[in-house]
């Protein structure tokens, strides 16, 4: 099987495009409101530094993992990989009591994330 380098622009590009995403997808109003209630959080206030710099690094890693996959033509990996971050968010989620809504939003959201990731790979 023949690999290809790791196309660090894509890399970086589903990072941003996916952090950009969560932006829309958390605003009050589109799901931010059904997530915050059914998650227990306040949007008002501080805004949450350590978990939007643990969600750069997270955003990071499975952009570099969707990357790392793309070098060997491994798309079946890549998609295994956005399902198991997906089911993750969603047990967490599940376990913490969050609202369906909350645990769908967060699903939503990972999955659209690693598409966008996808995506970015086949355009740089």
């Amino acid at each position: 099987m023949e690999s290809e380098a790791l196309n660090i622009p894509a890399v970086a590009a589903g990072a941003v495009a996916a952090f950009v995403l969560g932006w829309v997808i958390y605003h009050p109003r589109v799901l931010g409101t059904v997530w915050a209630n059914g998650s227990g959080v306040a949007l008002d206030g501080t805004p949450p530094i350590l978990a939007f710099v643990m969600q750069i690094l997270a955003l990071i890693s499975l952009a570099l993992v969707i990357g790392l996959t793309a070098t060997v033509n491994l798309l079946g990996t890549a998609l295994l990989a956005i399902l198991s971050a997906a089911l993750f968010v969603a047990s967490g989620g599940a376990f913490q009591r969050k609202s369906n809504g909350a645990i769908l939003t967060d699903v939503v959201y990972i999955i659209g994330a690693g598409a966008l990731m996808i995506v970015m790979q086949g355009i740089f």
